[in-house]
């Protein structure tokens, strides 16, 4: 087993065995998060390759201050968003006029969903939502460092975000309702 120093000083010598290590940690780990920014599982998957290319790139620019696995995902993250913004043109685009503003707080404890019905429903939201949904909720960002990082204002993240639970607890409502039918018959 490499040490996470030895798996670092491999891929700067691009050694394609640590490399491989690197990648065969974390690739599950990315791959789940690529697929709740992507629109499926083939976009994430071209998502994590596009990062871990990205990553070994990179590496010589690791400071070794904070957590490598940290560098890695904002790496990780930024992929996703480049990605979103050259596919932006081939999303269906929904209207924002279309969804009211809401505050209401999305609690998915409450609801006994699969995580495939949960990823299906967040890859399901427009992908501006989706994108800052998954960033500020899952990932932990600031609306500030979202804003910054997808080149929009710090306003327009916290409306998308707000716009985006408003939609995910609509179509998780719709989807309790249709397991209840079910169940019925």
């Amino acid at each position: 087993m490499f040490s996470q120093e030895q798996i670092i000083v491999g891929c700067l010598k691009n050694n394609r065995q640590t490399q491989k290590v690197l990648y065969d940690m974390y690739a599950s780990k990315f791959l789940g998060m690529c697929m709740r920014y992507a629109k499926d599982r083939q976009e994430a998957e071209d998502v994590l390759q596009d990062g871990f290319l990205k990553i070994f790139g990179r590496i010589s620019q690791y400071s070794g201050i904070g957590s490598f696995e940290g560098w890695m995902k904002r790496i990780i993250v930024n992929t996703a968003i480049t990605n979103y913004r050259q596919n932006l043109k081939h999303y269906y685009k929904q209207s924002i006029d279309d969804i009211n503003e809401s505050d209401i707080e999305l609690n998915l404890a409450e609801y006994d969903y699969s995580l495939e019905e949960l990823l299906k429903v967040i890859q399901n939201l427009p992908p501006g939502y989706r994108m800052v949904f998954n960033m500020y909720a899952i990932e932990g960002f600031q609306h500030k460092e979202i804003a910054e990082m997808m080149g929009v204002d710090v306003t327009t993240s916290k409306s998308q975000y707000s716009r985006a639970k408003k939609l995910l607890r609509t179509k998780l409502e719709s989807l309790k309702k249709e397991k209840l039918i079910e169940r019925q018959i």
